[in-house]
């Protein structure tokens, strides 16, 4: 299946063609069509990952695939949330928005630094596709005081997991997309996407 990710982050543009490798799934990076990315205005992660996954399906003339995803912590009342990618304002790193978290956190219990990372995957057959595929996904942890581990990307190196006591950064990339929330729910499409066919 030929199909289009709507995605600008390496990260998890990587993340995603590991999840779904060839020769079942031809990706190719929405840069591929256009270098113009949609504005997220939606209020939640699906209504991001619609708008994202419409966006690269008019470019390409392919099926696309769109991943919103981000961290929730509880003690910040879901925050940073939709607005993971740009918590330190417009055109942040990873490194701002990481520090950022960490100074709002200051002072926290490890009991109040109850967090997950959520995930919302869309595909569409089209830009006009009236029925969507949809899954979603969750992965508990808490956010530590330090960064640990150097692998993945964005908040990894403070998210550790609720059953274990690493870090997202410290995990094998397999393991970390076996596990995680956007592997989670990736698995759900590729069975829907199967079923449809």
């Amino acid at each position: 299946m030929r199909l289009v990710i709507a995605t600008g982050n390496a990260g998890k543009l990587k993340e995603l063609r590991e999840l779904l490798p060839p020769p079942a799934f031809d990706v190719l990076p929405q840069s591929q069509f256009t270098s113009i990315s949609v504005e997220e205005t939606g209020l939640t992660f699906v209504e991001n990952a619609i708008l994202k996954a419409r966006h690269a399906a008019q470019a390409s003339g392919l099926p696309a695939i769109a991943d919103d995803s981000g961290l929730e912590v509880d003690a910040l009342e879901g925050a940073p949330g939709i607005y993971s990618a740009r918590y330190a304002g417009e055109g942040a790193t990873d490194e701002d928005n990481l520090r950022k978290l960490l100074v709002a956190l200051e002072g926290k219990s490890p009991a109040q630094r109850t967090a997950r990372y959520q995930c919302a995957l869309v595909y569409m057959r089209s830009p006009r596709d009236p029925s969507p595929l949809i899954c979603q996904a969750s992965w508990e942890g808490r956010i530590t005081n330090d960064r640990r581990g150097t692998g993945g990307f964005g908040y990894d190196p403070i998210f550790e997991l609720a059953d274990r006591s690493m870090t997202v950064a410290e995990l094998p990339a397999a393991e970390k997309n076996q596990l995680s929330h956007r592997g989670k729910a990736l698995r759900g499409l590729v069975a829907q996407l199967r079923e449809s066919l």
